[in-house]
């Protein structure tokens, strides 16, 4: 009796799941948003088209977060910053919870060119 042919290794999950952890890490330390950043740009082009819209939905959000965190910045000096970088924390945590949810249930990002959560 032969043996059934085996399946390719399923993708790893490991560096996406990494990355946004990196990306909610960084509330404690700044760095370890670029680090997931960096990661991101690294593993993309090697992974297949479902994983693919993950990287690009994490860079999406690094550089969009920044952009929010630097309006808020610009903005403190008319207190309207702190409400500015609340809400930059806020949709930086959701865009991280739904990335992970769909991550766990192997399923791309729907649309990962979008700018809300």
């Amino acid at each position: 009796m032969s043996e059934p042919p085996l399946s390719p290794d399923p993708p790893s999950r490991f560096v996406p799941t990494a990355i946004y952890l990196c990306y909610l890490a960084s509330f404690l330390a700044g760095i370890t948003g670029v680090i997931g950043v960096l990661l991101a740009y690294l593993s993309r082009g090697s992974s297949p088209p479902w994983l693919e819209t993950h990287f690009r939905y994490q860079i999406r959000t690094f550089w969009i977060g920044l952009l929010y965190t630097l309006v808020g910045a610009l903005t403190l000096w008319v207190l309207v910053g702190w409400l500015v970088f609340l809400a930059s924390a806020v949709w930086l945590i959701l865009r991280c919870a739904k990335g992970l949810s769909w991550l766990d249930r192997g399923e791309p990002v729907p649309d990962p060119s979008t700018w809300g959560i």
